[in-house]
């Protein structure tokens, strides 16, 4: 298996991740949630998954021309979305 395939499928994988994180922070209804600006909350801050979605596009991309390290990276913004669901979602913010 090459080392882009391997980084372009843990992208992925972790993308996955992101997404269902995302979703469940959005559907908590958690105090931080009225904050956003009015047009992050239109269609009930789903708005927000489309730039979820254009980082994780952007990632797989640069991962399948040549930047597959980027995978490193991709890893280290997860770990940060999870840290920042696992805060929201237990209510120690």
């Amino acid at each position: 298996m090459s080392h882009v395939f391997l980084a372009i499928l843990v992208i992925f994988v972790l993308g996955v991740g992101n997404f269902v994180l995302h979703c469940a922070v959005l559907d908590s209804n958690h105090p931080l949630m009225e904050q956003m600006p009015s047009f992050v909350r239109l269609l009930g801050g789903r708005l927000t998954l489309v730039a979820e979605f254009l980082v994780l596009l952007a990632a797989m991309l640069l991962a399948a021309n040549g930047w597959a390290g980027l995978a490193w990276a991709y890893a280290a913004y997860s770990a940060l979305n999870a840290v920042s669901a696992w805060l929201i979602l237990s209510g120690k913010i």
